[in-house]
């Protein structure tokens, strides 16, 4: 058992990746606004780019994980996700990707026997409101 219960927390390797490299981003910038200069500000923009895009492409090359719970048995940090080639349902970066998983079949309700006509109901509107 973890320090979190039954939790999953989302350790995968693009999490720790992408926010290593935001907090390195960060601390680049933090340091150039209190210099004054402007290239460190590039620097740390370009590092916090960069911490994006690692994560997008480690989510996409299975070191992430789809959104909600994994199951007990995958919540390593360094279990693969074997479903990310297909995309995940409602994840934007799989979207982004053009990974769109296959629609499962709607069901389709049972076409059951047509219900009885109702015997005082006879033709439309328009001929009940012409005989009457």
């Amino acid at each position: 058992m973890s320090a979190h219960g039954d939790h999953d927390m989302g350790h995968t390797v693009a999490g720790w990746t992408g926010s290593a490299l935001t907090i390195a981003g960060t601390i680049v910038l933090g340091l150039a606004l209190v210099a004054g200069s402007p290239a460190g500000l590039g620097i740390g923009g370009a590092v916090l780019v960069l911490a994006a895009l690692a994560s997008w492409l480690l989510h996409l090359s299975g070191r992430g994980k789809p959104t909600g719970p994994r199951p007990a048995g995958g919540r390593d940090w360094r279990a693969r996700d074997t479903a990310a080639r297909q995309g995940h349902p409602d994840c934007l970066g799989c979207r982004l990707a053009g990974r769109r998983p296959r629609a499962l079949p709607v069901p389709r309700p049972h076409a059951g026997p047509a219900p009885a006509a109702n015997p005082r109901a006879r033709g439309s509107r328009t001929e009940r409101a012409e005989a009457g």
